[in-house]
């Protein structure tokens, strides 16, 4: 049983600038019926409107997400100085950032979970093991671990 009630359904905010991604994440955690709030921004700098209710985020006003799935590579600001950023905002730190990436760089790896990520995901080639990840990080960080 997932230790966030309906009430309480968890928010995940994917950062992804590549928007064929973006819907197949989305298609995997329907498919996974995994019951979360699953919303998307396009870039780096989209992160900080998003959590600040700023920009074309204004009307929903703040949103603290419980989990972020940050790609490396977006226009703007990165997903490094993303993690850098928000790890180092009292009002954000505490957020887990699993970076979700093409990137199979050890250095990149290594480098990340310094800096304070959670978790270091590299996307699969295939919808198949994309749903598979997908389904993991369902269990996980849904359905098991109780999240800020």
């Amino acid at each position: 049983m997932p230790l966030i009630s309906q009430q309480q359904k968890a928010v995940i905010l994917m950062a992804d600038d590549d928007a064929d991604d973006r819907y197949l994440v989305q298609v995997a955690f329907e498919e996974n019926d995994i019951q979360c709030e699953l919303l998307f921004v396009e870039d780096g700098s989209e992160v900080f409107d998003f959590l600040m209710g700023q920009g074309k985020h204004e009307e929903k006003g703040s949103k603290i997400p419980n989990l972020i799935l940050l790609d490396l590579n977006m226009p703007k600001k990165d997903g490094k100085q993303v993690l850098q950023e928000i790890k180092a905002l009292p009002a954000y730190h505490h957020i887990p950032v699993v970076i979700f990436t093409t990137s199979k760089s050890p250095e990149d790896v290594r480098q990340l979970y310094k800096m304070g990520a959670s978790s270091f995901i590299s996307k699969p080639s295939s919808f198949d093991k994309l749903s598979e990840v997908v389904r993991n990080i369902g269990t996980y960080w849904v359905e098991t671990t109780m999240l800020p």
